[in-house]
């Protein structure tokens, strides 16, 4: 498959809070998304030690050739050349104008001019580099200026959005808005009647204005069943869920050790400002990973975050993986629960992880509910470009751990319970081998249980598990389960993984 064209990326960050906040902002030059970091947590115990990551932008360049231009300013730049390569890095600075910092009579600042300002940036930028569109990468509330550029600012000006932005990639924004896990909602109404620092716009009644085109706003306000998450895929300017990717944050600890704010306000299922079922665009890829809003544990400054960005931007295939034929025992008294972590080859990091302990696990359906429906496990990206040539494949492991709670008078019941103790526990170990004259690799795929001696050691004997999806370009295969996950599972229980090109 031929190498995609690079596209200029945009980056657009998140809440600066009040004017202290964004005075503090504009100072610097790449608004954040320059810093690295030095901390990262890996294994059971979650003990802190030392890994360099030297921040997206510098990676970008390192890895896939990117340049940030600036001559005194990235505006400047801009106006003092025609022409620019498209492979390019571009910040938006929607906050200079509503800085005290450069004297004068500072704007103030709005969301919807944010995302009109990001419109003219966007179209100088492709105006210049004759790129047909940008990708935009947000962090926080930037991923709602992308969003109200997408489904309010574009389609009012009666343009298709597609025409201008080709993924948009968001760590931690609050795509729901920001709730609180105490008061009873009268923290939020708070909020939202006296503004404070601006942070309304996370209300929503607020978000239903800047998220609705005009032709669609109710002037009542949102009716009972919007939801602030979706991006409307009907009428007549839909954006696909499959060119939007969330990243969702699970630790809320660090986000408190970092700025003295306590996780209880918004709950422990959050990132420390953001609750995870508020994180995602429904329908749209997602990713979890054990990262905090920011500070030195944050989402942006991460390796678990880059890895999943630069595969979304520039992958070559998308992968599924799915449990397909589940039959779970009828029993009303007990809750099952799937845990899920996606590891890759030579990496220092898990690059999803959904589990118990970080407050995501896959919520299973029980007996009585349509058995045999699909349950999603991960989606992620394949790079056939960051394969090891000493190894000759990509190596994916996918760990599942499937759990049961005990219930009894409609509470948990601990008697029988052994702590952090699944009742089913093994790693799918996925074999993929690019083909330079097929449209998607071919995978095997072994559970450890069945490998003799350490996973490093083993290689797969070259033959591929048979594609059972006959249409072209798409690649799907079943894979049985170990005999002992039958009595949870079911006899039929299987991974589906699906791999179809992507670009």
């Amino acid at each position: 498959m031929a190498p995609t064209p690079k596209l200029p990326i945009v980056y657009v960050r998140g809440y600066a809070g009040g004017t202290a906040g964004i005075d503090q902002a504009v100072t610097d030059p790449f608004y954040g998304f320059n810093q690295g970091s030095t901390h990262i947590r890996i294994g059971s115990d979650d003990v802190p030690c030392f890994y360099e990551f030297e921040s997206p932008l510098l990676r970008l360049h390192l890895d896939e050739g990117y340049r940030i231009l600036v001559d005194g300013g990235q505006a400047r730049y801009l106006a003092t050349h025609d022409r620019i390569p498209p492979e390019t890095i571009w910040i938006h600075r929607f906050y200079d104008t509503s800085a005290t910092t450069w004297g004068g009579s500072p704007r103030e600042f709005r969301l919807e001019t944010a995302a009109e300002d990001l419109l003219k940036l966007i179209d100088t930028i492709k105006a210049k580099s004759g790129a047909p569109r940008v990708h935009l990468i947000a962090h926080s509330m930037g991923g709602l200026v992308c969003r109200c550029l997408i489904q309010k600012i574009l389609p009012d000006l009666g343009r298709d959005p597609t025409d201008c932005v080709a993924k948009l990639f968001t760590y931690g924004t609050p795509h729901g808005g920001i709730a609180f896990d105490v008061g009873f909602g009268v923290l939020e109404r708070l909020r939202d009647v006296t503004g404070i620092n601006g942070a309304e716009i996370f209300g929503r009644e607020r978000m239903y204005e800047y998220l609705t085109p005009k032709t669609e706003t109710d002037p009542d306000g949102p009716p009972p069943a919007w939801d602030a998450r979706a991006m409307p895929e009907q009428g007549r300017f839909p954006f696909p869920h499959d060119r939007v990717f969330c990243l969702i944050g699970t630790d809320p600890t660090d986000y408190d050790v970092a700025h003295g704010l306590s996780a209880a306000t918004v709950g422990p299922r959050s990132d420390g400002l953001v609750q995870i079922d508020n994180a995602y665009v429904p329908e749209a890829h997602q990713a979890y990973v054990h990262r905090s809003h920011s500070g030195c544990y944050g989402l942006v400054n991460s390796e678990e975050a880059y890895q999943n960005l630069r595969r979304f931007l520039f992958g070559d295939h998308e992968a599924e993986a799915a449990l397909v034929g589940v039959r779970l025992p009828q029993r009303d008294d007990t809750v099952w629960q799937a845990e899920v972590r996606l590891s890759v080859r030579g990496l220092q990091i898990v690059t999803h992880e959904r589990t118990s302990a970080h407050w995501c696990p896959i919520q299973l359906p029980d007996g009585s509910a349509d058995d045999g429906a699909p349950i999603p496990l991960v989606n992620t990206f394949l790079c056939s470009t960051l394969r090891a040539d000493d190894f000759g494949t990509m190596r994916y492991a996918l760990h599942l751990r499937i759990l049961s709670l005990q219930r009894r008078d409609g509470l948990l019941n601990f008697n029988d319970h052994l702590e952090q103790t699944a009742d089913f526990d093994d790693i799918l170990i996925i074999d993929a081998r690019a083909d330079p004259a097929a449209a998607v690799p071919a995978l095997s795929a072994t559970w450890n249980s069945a490998i003799t001696g350490p996973i490093s050691a083993f290689r797969p004997d070259g033959h591929a598990v048979h594609d059972e999806d006959p249409a072209p370009g798409v690649w799907a295969c079943q894979v049985r389960l170990p005999a002992t996950a039958a009595p949870i599972l079911g006899e039929d229980a299987r991974i589906r993984l699906t791999v179809a090109p992507w670009g």
